[in-house]
């Protein structure tokens, strides 16, 4: 390379694009910016505002019920709590997005795109690593033979500490850092302001969350179904071995299929995306499967919450409007269920402990 070529180079990679608008970076990536309202840009603001309700609707409820019922005041539930919180300000930042997209989204600044940006990236990130620490510490209490009560409330803490420390490191690294607007030509099409690379890898951390996910899950199924075995052996074979056998096989499903049927559609994209791929028409189903992966946050007020018996109680008495006393009356007239949350309560003794005592 001559020492001319070499010059005009490193200008060129030396050039950063901070005062352009943001149908300029639309234009370098290809991705059409709208200037009127569309069919299609209506039908997803519609469905967009729909699920966003809802989302903030459920999960407000969901951290009501935990606030006002002292069953819930368990560090396990407090990982509840903030998957509620999390899924809570997803829904904030769709509402946002969906007021501030179509048309709309020209008259943003570059400034006001990343804000936008930032609030998705933070808040579904929230979202999926809480998803992952309360799969942690089902394992944790099952294998340690504990209740979910005894969980140290330091570790708990920590790990609600963690899981928004990456999430706004996930969030707000592309506005500092991880953005094209020094090097157009990595310009992702889906994100026309982000690097390809964080989109690849945002993807890809996903990916290594569920198949995390699957592996905890299927090692508490597989040990819970030995424990089982191993008391049916020393005593008559009652139905409620069965019965918790395929419940928490059910509970398994559910979790992880919610994931998959809810992420894998936007994952792949992203991932198509963030590796290039020149022939995939990413742009066409973008929309909709952001927001699939928006509708988990509604999925894990359901799968997490609203299966759980005392939750449903709780949820009841708050859209009933009763008051705090008659609520707390109530609660005391009913015994522990033992079958309760998304997996069932399974009461195994070994050793004078029980096994696992899972509320969620």
């Amino acid at each position: 390379m001559t020492p001319k070529r070499k010059e005009r180079k490193m200008v060129s990679m030396g050039q950063c694009y901070y005062n352009e608008t943001i149908g300029f970076f639309y234009n370098n990536s290809g991705k059409e910016l709208s200037s009127h309202w569309r069919p299609k840009d209506v039908v997803v603001v519609a469905l967009g505002l729909t699920v966003s309700v809802l989302v903030l609707l459920t999960n407000l409820l969901v951290i009501a019920a935990i606030a006002s019922n002292r069953r819930f005041h368990q560090p396990i539930y407090y990982l509840l709590g903030n998957l509620a919180a999390a899924d809570l300000f997803a829904g904030v930042a769709y509402l946002f997005l969906m007021f501030h997209t179509g048309p709309r989204t020209a008259r943003l600044s570059v400034e006001g795109w990343f804000v936008r940006q930032g609030l998705l990236d933070t808040s579904l990130t929230a979202s999926v690593a809480t998803l992952l620490a309360i799969a942690v510490e089902r394992h944790r209490s099952v294998m340690a033979v504990q209740l979910h009560s005894r969980l140290p409330h330091g570790r708990v803490v920590m790990l609600i500490v963690g899981v928004w420390v990456a999430a706004l490191g996930l969030g707000l690294l592309p506005a500092h850092f991880w953005h094209c607007l020094c090097a157009l030509d990595r310009c992702s099409r889906m994100a026309p302001l982000l690097s390809r690379s964080y989109l690849a890898v945002w993807a890809l951390s996903s990916l290594l969350v569920f198949l995390l996910m699957v592996a905890v899950y299927t090692r508490i199924f597989f040990y819970v179904r030995r424990r089982v075995q191993r008391m049916a052996e020393h005593v008559s074979c009652h139905p409620r071995y069965r019965e918790t056998t395929l419940s928490l096989v059910k509970t398994v499903v559910i979790i992880l299929g919610a994931f998959v049927v809810c992420w894998t559609p936007g994952q792949v994209v992203l991932l198509l995306d963030g590796l290039d791929c020149k022939s995939c028409n990413v742009l066409a189903v973008e929309k909709y499967f952001l927001l699939l992966a928006e509708a988990n946050s509604l999925v894990n007020a359901v799968v997490y919450s609203c299966r759980d018996a005392e939750m449903r109680r709780t949820f009841r008495r708050l859209l009933c409007c009763l008051c705090l006393r008659r609520s707390t009356h109530e609660s005391a007239r009913y015994a522990p269920s033992t079958r309760t949350g998304a997996s069932t309560r399974i009461m195994l003794p070994e050793n004078g402990h029980p096994l696992m005592d899972s509320t969620l």
